[in-house]
């Protein structure tokens, strides 16, 4: 097993993501900056670097996540684990707002994630804004 994320690895990950943050939903295509290779778990915690600890992260959501693994649901006011995107399914946790701009969490773990990576940043929802129009939003399930 790899310390590290190897080239063929990245590839996998973007490949598996269909180049979109696995987060917040925005395609890397449309990116300033190249989007990063994320330890769902951190290396840091014990996550390993094999695919199953691997998701396509925009910079903005890596660095808010940066090493957290959970975060406070603000709703509930408690600590909630972050949205795995390899062992949970999006639908379960988030929604789309009626003109398709904004997240929604659906869940405890939703919310969570929704607030600590700032998933309804004002670019962000800008992007979506734009990419509705041309037919480029929301991503196909």
């Amino acid at each position: 097993m790899p310390r590290y994320v190897t080239a063929k690895m990245r590839q996998a990950v973007a490949e598996r993501a269909r180049g979109y943050c696995e987060y917040c939903a925005c395609p890397d295509c449309f990116s300033p900056q190249p989007f990063a290779i994320d330890h769902i778990l951190p290396r840091i915690k014990g996550g390993r670097s094999v695919l199953e600890n691997l998701a396509l992260i925009c910079q903005g959501c890596n660095n808010h996540k940066y090493d957290k693994v959970e975060g406070l649901d603000p709703d509930l006011n408690v600590m909630a684990p972050l949205y795995h995107p390899r062992l949970q399914v999006w639908s379960e946790h988030f929604a789309w707002s009626n003109d398709f701009q904004t997240m929604i969490g659906l869940t405890s773990t939703g919310r969570s994630t929704i607030a600590t990576l700032k998933l309804n940043r004002d670019r962000v929802v800008n992007l979506r804004r734009v990419l509705r129009i041309t037919g480029d939003h929301p991503p196909a399930d």
